[in-house]
């Protein structure tokens, strides 16, 4: 079985700088201990995080730390501009050697968005977009797209992901517009792979969406034309009479 830790780096007695020192020296003994992940929330004007900026934590991170894989948990892509966000993955992952996970979302807390001016409403449209460009960016050696709120021209992608980019692995859309981080695919053969002490080998950085969105599309399609069952009216005494009826518009 694979240990992971998950951080929430939330406010402690002791001065900020002091805290971010031991939290990097305690990464330094789960590393040593075998821990398979250290994942890291991002948080925002709240004393239950105290990395806003999860990647310069985990930058930090990969140069006190060999061997545990390193990642946010998740990055709240829309307070992200996606071509800036690509160079900071492949800067992490080139300076971990291939550790870092690749985690986004959409940001789970309303009022976190709101101090942004982002109503909670349009960050699932703007996730999307913004995951689409990333992984074309991760995926491409140029950059184009042209999105009702993100548009690059033909950027060079310069700067390219130590581990391999193919679409396949960590982030993957699950039904009716819910998250989770990990794919349990990839994990598996992971754990199969003899000898997995010491470096962990290179793997995908992200999972593309195509497949995961059709199936979506066909699982809404298929409950659309599913008749919905009408409950019986329950007369006196318990006997079943007739259904009630229902006014114009009223789901039964």
């Amino acid at each position: 079985m694979d240990l992971g830790i998950f951080d929430h780096l939330d406010r402690q007695a002791m001065p900020v700088h002091e805290f971010y020192e031991s939290r990097l020296r305690l990464l330094e003994k789960y590393d040593a201990a075998g821990f398979y992940s250290y994942h890291l929330a991002e948080h925002h004007a709240t004393p239950l995080g105290l990395a806003p900026v999860p990647g310069i934590f985990l930058a930090a991170a990969t140069q006190r730390t060999r061997r545990i894989r390193l990642g946010p948990c998740v990055y709240c892509l829309p307070l992200y501009d996606p071509l800036r966000l690509i160079e900071e993955v492949c800067m992490l992952d080139q300076l971990s050697r291939g550790r870092f996970d690749f985690g986004v979302g959409r940001g789970i807390v309303p009022y976190e968005m709101a101090y942004f001016n982002l109503h909670h409403m349009e960050t699932e449209e703007i996730y999307r977009e913004g995951l689409e460009v990333i992984l074309q960016g991760l995926t491409s050696d140029v950059l184009d797209h042209r999105g009702p709120r993100y548009t690059y021209r033909k950027v060079p992608m310069v700067l390219r992901p130590f581990q391999s980019a193919a679409p396949a692995a960590l982030v993957r859309p699950r039904p009716h517009g819910g998250r989770r981080v990990g794919g349990d695919e990839p994990r598996q053969r992971h754990r199969q792979q003899p000898g997995r002490r010491g470096a962990a080998a290179p793997r995908p950085l992200s999972r593309g969406v195509a497949e995961e969105a059709q199936q979506r599309r066909a699982h809404a399609k298929a409950r659309r034309g599913t008749p919905r069952r009408r409950r019986a009216h329950r007369g006196p005494g318990g006997s079943a009479g007739p259904a009630r009826p229902t006014r114009p518009g009223t789901r039964t």
